[in-house]
Order: C-alpha cells, then structure tokens, then sequence
C-alpha cells in the first residue's frame, strides 16, 4: 500500500481540525487545553484509506504564537491542504503557512475553502478569486480548489476523491539506505515505555534495530513499531511510525532529534545554504541573528552572508549560518528562517554542504565554491568540489550519501563516473581528486632530490619522513598509491627508504678508502674487532668519517652495530649457526665462561655478543644462563 502524508496549513479557527476529524473520525486535537480552548497548540495526527492509498494526517496549529510547532510538521509534507475558511478568505497566517510550504518546496497540494455552509455562492467566489491571487506561479497554481463543510459533510466525498487522485502522483520516497525519522513527539506508554513518533524520511525501520539519536548520539534498540496504530515488522520510507525506545526515559528524546544509523547524516553547526528571502521580509543583514528551522528542530545561529551588507527582500544569496547549537543535516535539505524579533518568517533555503571547511565565505574563493556547489543538476560537480577541498585526505565514500546528499542507490554510479573520467581515485575508503596526485607527486620528488643532496651518503629518505612531509592528515593508503605510482613509472625506487631512480651513494676518495679499509679490518676482526675510535686512528680519518660508513653499510647489511662496537655481518651469521650447532651436540645452555672459552674472546666481547643473540632470538636469558632457541 502507498503511504502519503497530507499537512494542514492555514490560519487559526479556519476549520483544519474538524475536517481533518470528518475525513479520518479522529479527533486531532489530543491536548487538554486545545479541547478547552477550541485550537490547536501542537501537532495532532490522524489517518485513513483512500482508494488503497494510506493518507496520514498532520494537523499543524494555526495560530501566529505556535508557527514553530507548525514548522515541525511540514517538513515530512507530500501533500498539503491549504485551509481558507469562506467566511474570511485569505488571512495573515494563510500567508504565512503557504510561504513556508513553497519556500519546503511541498511538491503538491490543493486549497479547501472551509466552512462553505456559513457562506454565500457570491463570496464562494470572491474567496477563489483571493485564493487564486495567493497562489499564483506556485506550484498550487492550477491545482484543485474546493469547498467543503466539516459541519454538513458538503463536498467532503469530491475531497476524497481529489486527495486520493493527487497521492497517487505523489513520487514515493527512497526505501534504499539508512533510514532517517525526524522525531516530532515522545511520550510514554504504560506497558511500553518511550515511544518516539514521526515521519520516516528515507530508509527503513526494522524491530529489533541498532540506531542512533542524533544529535545527542545516544545508541538505540527499536523494541517495537507502529504504523497506523498497528503493529509491523519494519516502517517503509514514507509511512508515519510510532517507535518504541528500548533503554531511554521519556526525558532523554526530544522533538527535533533524528532517529538513524550512526555515520547515516551529517551533525554539524556550520552550513553553507543558498538562501530566498520573501517579498515581505526586511533586508536579512549580514551577521544577522536568526532562527533556523529544519525537520522538526530549532535552532539559532548567525547569518554570514557571501556578498554585501545584506539580502534585499525577494532576492537570493548564498551564506554561511553559523548555528548555536548542532543540526542533523545533509546537501539538498529545505530549511525555513526566521526572524529573531519579532517572529516572522523571512526567507527558506537549500542545504549547500552541511560540512563546510573552515574558511571564509566573503571572498572570490568563496562565491565560486558557491556558484560550484549549487549545480542541483550536477551532482557530480558539487560531489568533486568537496573531493578536492578535502585534499589528500579524501572525501570518504560514506559521505556521498550523508554529506553530499546522493541517493544511496546512485553512490556506487557517481564514484564510478568520476574514476572513469579521470577525475578522482578511489583509494582505501576514501576518494581523492587526480589533480591533488598529479600535485603531490612532483613534490615528492622534489623532496627526495633535496633528500639526497642534503645526505649524499644514505641510500634514501626514510618512508616515514616522506609521508609526514607531504601526506600529514592523509590516510596511509593514500600515501602508499601514490608512492606506487611513483615507483610503477620507474622514477624512484621504494623498500625501507625511498630514493630517485638511479639515485647511488656519492663517496669522496677519503669516504671510499675509509670503507674499504673498515671492511678489510671488521672481515679480519671477526668476532673481537676494535672500537671505532681505534679504527680511525688506524685508518687515518676522524671519527665522523668512520660513523658516517658504519651507518652507511650497516643499511646495506654489510656491517652490524652491537653496543658501541661494529661487526662484520657474514662473522656474526657465522656465529649464529655455531651455537645452533651446539645445541645440536648436546650443549642446550651457555654461561659467559663457557662462551668465552669457545669463541675465545674477551669478557667485554662476549657480553656483547650474548646480548646480541639475545636480541636475534637465537639465545634466551634465565638467570646466569643463556638457553639455546
């Protein structure tokens, strides 16, 4: 079955509350004192079957002191009923609700003159003709307007007939991907504890789910739903569900949370927004105090506009609404702005990029990202742009959908669009712009050309340094791409270090003579060779030349440091095989007597060398003693 939702939208005491009552048989005025009073101070909510379509209902209050709590209702609107009561025709609050539902772009609707039997045919139609001013190039030009009584049931039955033809034009909500319910009530229910009602944007609604209040971020099981008051397995997008809240009082939900998935939105408090400012507002000032409506939160937050002091009224422009408090938010949601005093409605807008960079917004940067982010044709372009702002960090793949705003089942087409045409990579989780690799990757040779002038006797810059350098805040896959392709064009060579190709040590005669003078002598030394300070003396060269070669072949693998002392590689593999061999004999254990006496060293050399097969794992202390591996 369809689901649909219909608002209510009108000023107060136009009839929204009874018709709805006639059409459904419940009453949507739930409140004590909206019962004394005779008007509706807060949501009420009702449903039926129309045509085998579901309708469900929700009253919003028409009086000026309550158009937030109205506010809180249209959001999930797929179709709206303009209420204009015949016999007082278009009044301020009709205004006010129909300016809200164009600027929320509410897809569709029709305009109910109420109260028909209090009227005459003649100011039947002076109404229709104020209707049809009201209305005029939105996007209820054209559509049906008819007159109906709650009290006498006139023209009630066409009413069903016309909402139940405009639903089935209505474009049916995404079920793909996670789902998103912006809470519009809590309470509690005896024998179910916290339930939390509201709209189900997108997605799915499972019994027994893991999901996530956002803002507040705390975790949620779904013990039990509701849609239309009876029980189901899971809510579709599209359907009005009552969720039972498993672990959370009455007090710990709030309107204008939203129930999802963790990572499924964007939290946030600063957002870049195209903003439309009525024909009767005032000028909307440049770091102007507002009131932010989106879903069924409020919030307040601070205009900063991208050009000039201020927005005349009817025009556009883009800002950044810094916002007093977090929002629950992704690219291509309608918000509705408010003035801060007095309360009024003065402009709507798009949601841009809920996760804006930090930077300025007034300057030419910043009108181009603008311009380049509301392509709403091109979500590729607006896609890229937040690619390459991330740099070599990258845009994460989950954001396309939570961030970006991309239909879950389109993700998966966009990155292999923007792959395919050469414009980013997808490396790891993450998508990183072509053009930040083609930049980094002369950097990185650059780096290493300085490397090597700057130590021109180490075989490369080590991998570690190279990365902090360039890639400080990029994921380590991203830093290992590029380095491959580096090394798939043949311009470096990559193992411990890093070095150009064709890159080779450059020795002066003193360095080459010191080597192979160290080598000879290290090769005859064996296991007992001299201290580096003798070893220069012997060579004839100071003591900086001497460790500069030590370090050098030791990362060739030709040397090995133990303590202060250097030995020759192939004497001390050598001795590995010998004490293997002597377990082999029979000989499990070692002291430093008896391993002096075999190798015939000195103490000083046998203690280092113990420590060394210590560390390659070939002998263990305990005790005294050294236990053969």
């Amino acid at each position: 079955m369809q689901h649909v939702v219909v608002g209510t939208a009108g000023h107060i005491d136009h009839g929204k509350s009874a018709l709805v009552q006639a059409l459904t048989g419940t009453d949507p005025d739930r409140l004590r004192e909206e019962k004394a009073r005779g008007i509706t101070i807060d949501l009420g909510f009702a449903h039926t079957v129309e045509d085998g379509i579901a309708l469900s209902f929700v009253d919003v209050p028409g009086h000026e002191r309550f158009v937030r709590n109205m506010l809180a209702g249209v959001g999930g609107m797929d179709l709206v009923m303009l209420h204009v009561a015949a016999d007082e025709s278009v009044m301020p609050q009709t205004r006010e609700h129909f300016e809200i539902c164009r600027l929320l772009r509410v897809p569709a609707g029709l305009v109910v003159i109420t109260k028909s039997d209090l009227s005459d045919d003649a100011m039947l139609d002076v109404v229709r003709l104020e209707v049809e001013e009201l209305v005029a190039g939105s996007f209820l030009e054209g559509a049906p307007v008819l007159a109906v009584s709650a009290r006498s049931g006139s023209g009630l039955e066409n009413l069903r007939l016309v909402l139940a033809r405009l639903a089935t034009s209505v474009r049916r909500r995404a079920s793909q991907g996670p789902p998103r319910l912006p809470v519009d009530r809590v309470f509690s229910m005896k024998g179910f504890g916290t339930v939390a009602t509201g709209t189900l944007l997108s997605g799915r609604l499972a019994q027994d789910e893991d999901l996530v209040l956002q803002p507040s971020g705390r975790t949620v099981k779904v013990r039990g739903l509701q849609v239309h008051g009876a029980l189901e397995a899971e809510a579709l997008a599209g359907q009005r569900a009552a969720v039972n809240i498993a672990g959370l009082e009455v007090a710990d939900v709030s309107r204008g949370e939203t129930l999802t998935r963790s990572g499924a939105v964007t939290v946030t408090r600063h957002v870049d927004v195209r903003v439309e400012l009525l024909e009767s507002a005032r000028p909307l000032r440049h770091g102007g105090r507002v009131r932010f409506h989106q879903g069924t939160r409020e919030l307040l937050g601070r205009v900063a506009l991208s050009e000039g002091p201020h927005v005349e009224p009817g025009a556009c422009a883009f800002a950044r609404i810094h916002l007093e408090a977090p929002a629950v938010l992704v690219r291509g949601d309608r918000f509705i702005l408010r003035a801060y005093s007095p309360l009024s409605t003065i402009a709507g807008g798009t949601v841009l990029d809920p996760s804006p960079p930090r930077r300025g917004v007034r300057t030419a940067a910043g009108a181009a990202r603008f311009a380049r982010l509301s392509e709403a044709d091109a979500p590729d372009e607006a896609v890229m742009g937040m690619v390459e702002e991330a740099g070599l960090a990258g845009l994460p793949v989950g954001q396309l959908a939570s961030r970006a705003g991309v239909p879950v089942d389109e993700c998966e087409a966009l990155e292999a669009r923007l792959v395919r045409d050469g414009q980013a990579a997808r490396i790891g989780a993450v998508l990183v712009a072509a053009s930040r690799l083609s930049v980094v990757e002369p950097l990185m040779l650059d780096a290493l050309k300085k490397y090597h002038a700057r130590h021109p006797l180490e075989d490369g810059m080590p991998r570690e340094e190279l990365r902090e350098r360039l890639f400080a805040g990029a994921p380590v896959s991203v830093y290992d791409e590029a380095l491959r392709r580096l090394v798939a064009g043949k311009a470096v060579v990559a193992r411990e270090r890093v070095a150009l190709a064709g890159h080779a040590v450059a020795l002066t005669d003193e360095e080459a003579r010191a080597r192979d003078v160290m080598l000879d002598t290290l090769r005859t030394a064996a296991l007992a060779p001299p201290d580096p300070a003798a070893l220069a003396r012997a060579i004839g060269v100071s003591p900086e030349v001497v460790n500069r070669m030590g370090v050098m072949m030791g990362r060739r693998g030709v040397l090995v440091r133990a303590g202060d002392l250097l030995f020759d590689a192939p004497a001390l593999d050598r001795l590995k095989i010998e004490v293997h061999a002597l377990k082999q004999n029979g000989t499990g254990t070692l002291d430093v007597a008896t391993f002096k006496k075999h190798f015939d060293l000195t103490r000083k050399y046998a203690i280092l060398l113990l420590e060394y097969l210590d560390r390659e794992r070939v002998t263990r202390r305990v005790g005294d003693l050294r236990r053969i591996l």
